[in-house]
């Protein structure tokens, strides 16, 4: 089954199954940096928020990881707030520094390509991420996914940060 989301109003397809709240967390790997990466099951034990973006060097992707970054520092230390997107490792650490995001994480698909195909939010037309919110429990459960449905749109801030309370 085809799913889409739109850009600026035109259908872009997705990639990958639709990951539901109650899932299990698809294991996927990510690059932390050039050379070390990061699983979805090494964030284990803690809540994990994964902010989903097309890329950092956008003006909606900037509001909306600075956003993230902002509430990160009030969620306390047993929540990591993530913003994943295809960028290189090396420009989301500049877009980190630029903007003082101290509070987050970046993990990139540019390698591995595994995330967008496993939590369906593979575009692969434009070789990008579409714009999606998921919260993971501590024991890999997902509790709440947004695939936003126009991806020059921000996600809903406050149900994410709901999920990551309750």
């Amino acid at each position: 089954m085809s799913r889409s989301v739109t850009l600026k109003g035109n259908p872009v397809n997705l990639a990958g199954p639709e990951i539901k709240a109650g899932d299990t967390a698809p294991e996927a790997t990510l690059s932390a940096n050039l050379k070390d990466n990061a699983t979805i099951s090494s964030f284990r034990g803690k809540t994990l928020v994964l902010a989903v973006v097309p890329s950092l060097d956008t003006p909606v992707c900037d509001l909306e990881a600075q956003r993230f970054n902002k509430e990160a520092a009030s969620l306390g230390e047993n929540v990591v707030v993530a913003v994943v997107s295809v960028d290189l490792p090396p420009a989301q650490a500049r877009w980190c520094g630029a903007n003082s995001a101290t509070n987050i994480k970046t993990l990139s698909d540019y390698k591995h390509r595994d995330f967008g195909q496993k939590y369906g939010v593979w575009l692969p037309d434009l070789g990008i991420l579409c714009r999606a919110v998921f919260v993971i429990d501590p024991a890999g459960k997902v509790k709440h996914v947004q695939y936003v449905p126009e991806i020059a749109e921000q996600p809903d801030f406050d149900a994410a940060l709901a999920a990551v309370k309750a």
